[in-house]
């Protein structure tokens, strides 16, 4: 399915642009009964924490309950289609990631259109991913893993959490733009494929620094380098892959979004209080502590977010002929 990009980010300034005063009184006294933050994937990731973290500090911050429901499956599919269906009245909301922008193009067709029925709220937060290898690999650094991978056509395995997952579409980004000749294995879910890593049945993953930081601070894994366009804080000796390979980015991202004809007042309302938690120096500290980056931003700043992404993440998922699992 193509994504009219220009109409998507009209629609996103657009609803920035609303008149909001039939329902600044609504507003005014928003939330005045639990909201339900709806999460795609299963407790413990990172898209969880994040959200559990968001969802306490508002909870304080508008004295009302932000309740995280995990609602895994379908790459985040399921979880989407009970936002779409809910009533558009800010109660009901969705961790958007990555994996949205990346779905229009890998499912043939979707119960619901991304533009259409989500309204971008607040942009949250870029997961980055790092390269990362066995420490027992011949390769060191990103350009001598290109002169292994050349060397040895097809003997190179890159496993990831899943068909069509960050971790994958970031390396087969990798192999596009080097011309590399990796064989993809797909796990259901990062630590399974960690662990293969960990024994040398696969040799690198494109994984999300957040699940893997602790086992390079460990030892357990080598990294090469990091998808983002700059280094990262959390590791700042590791190069970017940029560095070798110009031009590459490939962040994990999230925010948060809500139905479709949800008030522009609520949407504004929201948007100001999810920054404002953004801000927050403690929550700050905490998404560090994630080697997670805070992007925060306006309506249109995500929706601008998603069309790029979207149109990114197509021309990839066309490369390497990705299907879901």
């Amino acid at each position: 399915m193509k994504v009219p990009r220009r109409r998507f980010l009209h629609l996103a300034a657009g609803a920035a642009a609303l008149p909001i005063l039939p329902h600044v009184a609504g507003a005014q006294t928003y939330p005045m009964r639990p909201v339900k933050l709806v999460v795609g994937y299963a407790a413990g990731g990172v898209t969880d924490i994040l959200a559990r973290l968001m969802g306490q500090w508002l909870s304080e911050r508008l004295g009302q309950p932000f309740i995280i429901e995990n609602r895994p499956g379908a790459g985040s599919n399921i979880a989407t289609e009970a936002v779409v269906n809910a009533p558009s009245d800010g109660y009901t909301l969705l961790m958007v990631s990555a994996a949205h922008a990346i779905n229009v193009t890998l499912y043939e067709k979707l119960n619901y259109n991304l533009v259409r029925d989500i309204a971008p709220v607040a942009a949250v937060a870029h997961i980055p991913n790092v390269m990362e290898v066995n420490p027992s690999f011949p390769a060191k650094t990103v350009p001598e893993f290109i002169v292994y991978a050349k060397a040895n056509p097809g003997k190179v395995n890159m496993a990831s959490g899943g068909n069509g997952t960050a971790a994958h579409v970031a390396g087969e980004l990798f192999k596009m733009m080097t011309g590399v000749d990796m064989v993809h294995v797909p796990y259901r879910g990062s630590p399974p494929a960690l662990t293969d890593l960990f024994g040398g049945q696969v040799h690198v993953i494109f994984d999300p620094v957040s699940s893997s930081i602790g086992h390079i601070r460990a030892g357990k894994l080598r990294p090469l380098a990091v998808t983002t366009a700059s280094r990262l804080e959390a590791l700042p000796d590791v190069a970017t892959v940029g560095d070798f390979v110009p031009g590459y980015e490939a962040s994990t991202w999230v925010g948060v979004g809500a139905p479709r004809n949800t008030p522009a007042a609520i949407v504004a309302k929201l948007n100001k209080e999810i920054n404002a938690c953004l801000a927050d120096p403690k929550i700050k500290a905490r998404f560090a502590d994630l080697g997670v980056t805070v992007i925060s931003g306006s309506p249109s700043d995500l929706g601008k977010l998603i069309a790029d992404e979207t149109e990114k993440w197509a021309k990839v998922v066309k490369f390497s002929g990705a299907k879901p699992d």
